[in-house]
């Protein structure tokens, strides 16, 4: 792979350990996947934040990078911790958790990186289209690419991380124009009507594409959030990194999938691993936008959450702050609007949590894996019907 005299000088260590570290992490992923130069990018978001799914390797990693001089060139934020720290429920966690999660937030925002702790972070700052990123959040990488049309690759952390440090990425995959074209036919001739719908349309679409990108031509509604949900399930249960909507000009040459009822009904009942009562209610995976949020509210308005179960809605800071008004009205009714952390990336069975219903077809995927909790997996309005007194 070409490399500029500067880039060079950094290969060799001239800026330090830190920066030369970096720049073989770039090199040597360029040189598997036949990148010929590196390319600058907008932004970076890096995931292996939470303590719960990195542990302890990666802590003396980061310290040494910053210890070594190392700070981001260019704007970076965080994936979720497995903690909110402003809010007590999460106090109930061992001491030695709260505090390796704080250390691994903190050696991020030494070099530089904001604590964002969200896998929205276009809520935040929407990439502009055409704009060469290096994000590693699977759902964030397919909506960027998707509804914005930023150009990026599904990073993992440690690339990420590198490309935040030098400011820079591969130019291979999907930053090549000749690599985002679609290769299979999607026809939903299935009733897709809620957000629960679009991600199990996106858990079937999944395992069916892999790697491939869909064109999807029978939707009821282009609604951005119903999207994400969809976008979300399909990275999860495949490693599709993004989708076109409408109808093809032509179908030769690809593959035509064609999407009936039953297929998304098995993956409702295959998602679903619980008959008993949830002991939590999870909204927010992945994090909840403004409209999402202004939705439960008023799903939830003058009524009270049960007693004997949780209702958790996971967003950002960002968001939580321009919601304010909706987040008294969902606070009052005994919900918790919770930010920094999702029910994927913290430690639910230490916090009591056995069975979860949620409207999330990628945590209903994740959830018995990561967190070996049973799963109730519908809609939003189920859910708060789930969640509230008569």
């Amino acid at each position: 792979m070409y490399l500029t005299k500067e880039e060079e000088k950094i290969y060799d260590g001239e800026l330090g350990w830190a920066y030369q570290i970096s720049m073989r992490i770039l090199v040597k992923l360029g040189d598997l996947y036949g990148a010929k130069r590196l390319i600058p990018i907008g932004s970076a978001h890096i995931s292996g934040v939470s303590y719960k799914t990195i542990n302890d390797a990666p802590i003396e990693f980061l310290r040494a990078l910053l210890e070594s001089g190392g700070r981001v060139k260019v704007k970076a934020t965080t994936n979720p911790s497995g903690i909110d720290y402003s809010n007590p429920i999460f106090t109930l966690l061992p001491a030695e958790l709260i505090g390796k999660q704080k250390a691994i937030v903190d050696l991020y925002k030494e070099m530089g990186i904001e604590d964002s702790l969200t896998c929205t972070p276009y809520y935040i700052e929407p990439p502009k289209s055409g704009t060469h990123l290096s994000w590693a959040e699977s759902s964030a990488v397919i909506y960027a690419n998707s509804i914005f049309n930023a150009w990026t690759n599904r990073e993992g952390g440690p690339s990420a991380l590198a490309s935040a440090l030098i400011g820079k990425t591969p130019n291979y995959g999907l930053h090549m124009p000749e690599n985002r074209r679609f290769s299979a036919l999607v026809k939903v001739e299935a009733a897709i009507r809620s957000e629960a719908d679009y991600g199990a349309l996106g858990i079937y679409l999944g395992k069916i594409l892999g790697n491939r990108i869909p064109l999807i031509s029978g939707l009821s509604s282009r609604d951005e959030d119903f999207l994400k949900q969809m976008g979300a399930a399909m990275a999860t249960s495949g490693s599709v990194p993004m989708f076109y909507l409408g109808k093809p000009e032509t179908v030769e040459a690809h593959e035509i999938i064609t999407v009936e009822n039953r297929d998304i009904q098995n993956v409702y009942e295959n998602l679903s691993s619980a008959l008993e009562k949830p002991d939590l209610i999870f909204i927010g995976c992945p994090h909840c936008s403004l409209n999402e949020i202004k939705t439960i509210a008023s799903l939830i308005k003058g009524r009270k959450v049960k007693s004997d179960v949780k209702l958790w809605v996971c967003t950002s800071r960002f968001i939580r702050k321009k919601a304010s008004d909706y987040v008294r009205v969902i606070e009052a009714s005994g919900g918790q609007v919770i930010c920094d952390t999702c029910a994927v990336v913290t430690w639910l069975r230490d916090l009591g949590i056995d069975t979860l219903m949620t409207n999330s077809a990628k945590t209903a995927y994740y959830a018995p894996l990561t967190n070996k909790v049973k799963v109730v997996f519908s809609t939003l309005k189920d859910c708060m019907i789930a969640a509230c007194a008569e």
